[in-house]
């Protein structure tokens, strides 16, 4: 079961495409692995960079519940990068492998705000607001943030990084986070991580998919048979493979300022280096 791209509750559209909704699809997949009694452990293969606060929250508690209900353990496989809410997906696995070339921790929360006052004003575009509340305009591109309005965004941002730490330290006990370096948005390669507990081995995908075989079947001997879960469509036929939500044909063609497409812009982030054109980013 593999998590590609930015995770957002929300399909990632292009000119002459349309994609998924990652957190609708992976709900999909964890029904389908639920549902079927050949399915006898599970390998979560991410390849992500992180996403939305909300939307990784979201798809850990479906995790969580699929493995109570199922009994079916899980053994997450870090790829290229699993960063930010990418991560925290993957520590609710029982067991966590990483490359030795993957990027991965980066556990933070990120609130992308851009000040275009000044660069609206040599357009000589002026904002004109009618609004009724004094903050229902909070976070706006259009003017500075207030003294207060910052230290309100501060305080959420403080409350969802604590709960992030919560819930990997709960699924994460052996986690060495007494230099505190662990949870300040750093980032470390598999070996790093390793060490400091934020994965349990280096590894790649093989490896992962027998231990995966082990765990779900103890007595098992050679080779286990993998069944990779995608659409009829899906030209997908490896369990590396990766299909983009938006083909390339349709990505560029049109000027995305960061900012400006609020539906693409969600509100609090735990990501690494997050693209302003996040559409380039998405993937099933």
């Amino acid at each position: 079961m593999d998590v590609d791209g930015l995770i957002l509750n929300t399909p990632f559209a292009g000119p002459m495409s349309l994609g998924e909704n990652p957190v609708a699809l992976f709900r999909e997949k964890l029904d389908a692995t639920e549902a079927d009694p050949r399915v006898k452990s599970v390998v979560l293969r991410i390849n992500s960079p992180g996403g939305g606060v909300a939307a990784c929250v979201a798809m850990r508690r479906d995790l969580e519940r699929f493995k109570a209900r199922s009994g079916k353990p899980v053994v997450a496989c870090l790829l290229d990068t699993a960063t930010g809410g990418a991560y925290y997906l993957a520590s609710a696995a029982d067991h966590v492998v990483a490359g030795p070339a993957t990027v991965t921790g980066g556990v933070g929360v990120i609130l992308n705000l851009f000040n275009l006052q000044d660069l609206m004003a040599q357009f000589n575009v002026l904002p004109q607001p009618i609004k009724a509340g004094e903050l229902t305009d909070i976070g706006s591109s259009a003017r500075p943030l207030k003294a207060a309005e910052k230290e309100l965004l501060q305080s959420m941002a403080d409350e969802f990084h604590k709960q992030l730490r919560i819930d990997i330290l709960r699924s994460r006990p052996r986690l060495n986070e007494a230099t505190g370096a662990m949870f300040d948005g750093r980032i470390f390669t598999g070996s790093q991580a390793t060490s400091h507990g934020l994965v349990d081995q280096v590894g790649d995908l093989d490896e992962a998919i027998q231990h995966a075989a082990q765990l779900g079947c103890p007595n098992t001997t050679g080779r286990p048979a993998v069944v990779l879960y995608r659409r009829a469509n899906d030209p997908a036929n490896s369990v590396y493979a990766v299909t983009a939500n938006v083909p390339l044909q349709g990505a560029g063609l049109l000027p995305n300022l960061p900012g400006l497409e609020r539906s693409k812009m969600p509100t609090f982030m735990s990501v690494w280096q997050p693209e302003l054109t996040m559409e380039k980013l998405g993937g099933k």
